[in-house]
């Protein structure tokens, strides 16, 4: 899933390539993936894009007052063309689920799609007056990046909850999810299963310091990345992420996963857990 570090990439990306362009065409391939009927999509063609933003993972275009928003989920991504087909794409035919026509000053007609892999289809897009009329904006913590040291503290404080999960609820916080709060959890050395107000207050600064260091360098990575390339770039910086069965770059024991129903989650034993291996619901259910 994007987070917010890619999201922040491709919002800059919309800065750079769609802003001061008008609004031609919007095609609609995957009906399911508008949220609001009101405004129409089509009032988004003839406004000029006047910028873009991120709120949490969301990423929003600003269409002169109306704002196209978008939430790629898990399988969703935007992919930019300077050469878009001119036809109107068929329903229901392959990943794309959603193309902006865009016409530059500079006489250009490049496009940008949404598009989703898989079977489960959960990107979302909707076309509102304020962003926060998204309710799944309204509802967001404050941002990772813009939290402070004792705000978050006392976010924390006030979490009877596994650390994980804290840190992935938007609620909470806004912009990390599963595959950078394995990071940040591994950099500041916390156990998934810490409960977030019974960290003591130095592991609490060492954990606000690694969220800080673990999603700066990523945004700095991703930042001016071709779109395309980001996905990439998220996999090249992982230390546990994903990296189930593969020595740890710190210590050089084995890293280890717990699995959910969708899901799962890596760490390393020995960085975060002090050699103790977490209980996997999956092995457990195969081993009853």
């Amino acid at each position: 899933m994007p987070e917010l570090p890619e999201v922040e990439a491709l919002a800059e990306f919309l800065r750079e390539h769609a802003a001061g362009a008008v609004v031609g065409r919007v095609d609609v391939a995957a009906m399911s993936v508008l949220k609001t009927f009101d405004p129409p999509i089509t009032a988004l063609q003839g406004r000029d894009v006047t910028g873009a933003a991120r709120f949490g993972k969301h990423l929003a275009l600003d269409c002169d007052g109306l704002w196209l928003v978008a939430h790629l989920s898990r399988g969703g991504w935007l992919r930019w063309t300077d050469s878009p087909s001119a036809a109107q794409p068929k329903p229901g035919k392959g990943p794309l689920a959603l193309r902006v026509h865009l016409f530059t000053a500079e006489g250009g007609a490049p496009a940008f799609d949404l598009t989703e892999a898989g079977t489960k289809k959960r990107l979302a897009v909707w076309v509102v007056r304020d962003p926060r009329e998204v309710e799944g904006i309204a509802r967001l913590g404050p941002d990772a990046l813009a939290v402070t040291e004792p705000e978050f503290a006392a976010i924390l404080r006030n979490t009877p909850s596994r650390i994980k999960n804290a840190l992935v609820d938007q609620s909470v916080l806004a912009g990390v999810g599963n595959a950078y709060s394995d990071e940040m959890l591994h950099t500041a050395k916390v156990s998934p299963f810490a409960i977030g107000r019974s960290l003591p207050e130095g592991q609490v600064h060492v954990l606000y310091d690694a969220m800080r260091t673990v999603l700066t360098d990523a945004v700095e990575r991703s930042v001016g990345q071709d779109a395309a390339r980001l996905k990439g770039e998220k996999r090249s910086g992982m230390r546990v992420h994903a990296r189930t069965g593969l020595p740890c770059p710190v210590c050089g024991d084995t890293v280890r996963e717990v699995a959910f129903a969708e899901k799962s989650f890596q760490y390393c034993p020995t960085c975060q857990t002090s050699g103790k291996v977490l209980a996997d619901r999956r092995m457990s259910r195969l081993l009853k």
